[in-house]
């Protein structure tokens, strides 16, 4: 069995992914894509994860976990997502790094399902503004605290997906930079469910409601259906052409209210974003989704 597990980030997609898939649970579970609700194996797999080290991993775990989500025998791919799977927000970092304890994690799942084929699918985000929603979700008084005195610009989402390429030189890993999801938003949902990369679903076009005026959407509809049988590449420019005139910007725009979270800073963590996003195209078995 294929058992993906969509790890978030945090401060991601925020469930949509989960729920579009959740949406179309009878269609996908007709070309053997099991989807269960999260509420079913959640709670479960992070007791599970919280204390591996004290009640060891067994057949019976695999089997208690598939009980838990219902699992119909005949299909042989299975989802499995939260943004929790690596940890808290507040474990979000550490050690200079972003998620210090996913391969532990990762170890942990591989050896729940040991005769499975285990994929990761995880989305980026910048750290210009990923680092300070982290950041007012944990305890923390300050950044400093929180990031361990290390400075923001030494985070690397290249490293963290070097690691994990190190460590599970034989799992598939699926990335993309959350800031792309509106472009990209079909292919990643197609490729988490393994849908036919021109199979149609309920909610390709969700994201793009949520910042696009309706006014936008209309005409975007519109145009999709005057214009048939279009490609995945000539569909992404027309979103983007359409979201140049009708994008909302209060959906888009963040304010970053962070003492000593400067312009600068921002610009300088974003440009370094840029760069890192780069160097994750060229690690080798890693599938990037790029716009």
């Amino acid at each position: 069995m294929q058992v993906v597990i969509h790890a978030g980030a945090h401060m991601t997609d925020e469930d949509r992914l989960i729920d579009t898939l959740m949406a179309n649970r009878e269609m996908l579970a007709e070309i053997g894509t099991d989807v269960p609700d999260p509420k079913s194996y959640r709670k479960l797999l992070r007791d599970i994860l919280n204390t591996v080290s004290d009640r060891g991993l067994t057949a019976e775990t695999r089997n208690e976990v598939l009980a838990a989500v219902d699992h119909d025998p005949g299909n042989d791919r299975l989802v499995l997502s939260n943004q929790a799977f690596f940890g808290t927000p507040k474990m979000a970092v550490g050690q200079g790094m972003f998620y210090p304890a996913a391969e532990t994690r990762i170890a942990a799942f591989q050896e729940i399902f040991a005769n499975d084929q285990l994929e990761l699918f995880l989305g980026l985000r910048d750290p210009a503004t990923h680092l300070p929603a982290l950041f007012a979700k944990t305890p923390h008084d300050t950044m400093a605290d929180f990031l361990n005195g290390v400075e923001p610009a030494a985070f690397r989402w290249s490293e963290t997906i070097a690691r994990f390429r190190r460590a599970f030189p034989e799992m598939p890993i699926t990335v993309w930079c959350n800031e792309d999801s509106p472009l990209i938003w079909s292919q990643v949902v197609r490729e988490m469910a393994g849908l036919d990369p021109h199979a149609q679903f309920e909610g390709e076009f969700a994201l793009l409601q949520e910042i696009m005026t309706s006014a936008g959407m209309k005409r975007f509809e519109t145009y999709l259906a005057s214009h048939p049988g279009m490609t995945e590449i000539q569909k992404r420019r027309v979103i983007s052409a359409f979201l140049d005139k009708f994008v909302k910007d209060e959906e888009i725009e963040e304010e970053l209210d962070l003492p000593g979270w400067t312009a600068e800073l921002v610009d300088t963590l974003s440009e370094a974003y840029d760069e890192d996003v780069y160097e994750i195209e060229r690690i080798q078995g890693v599938q990037f989704i790029a716009p």
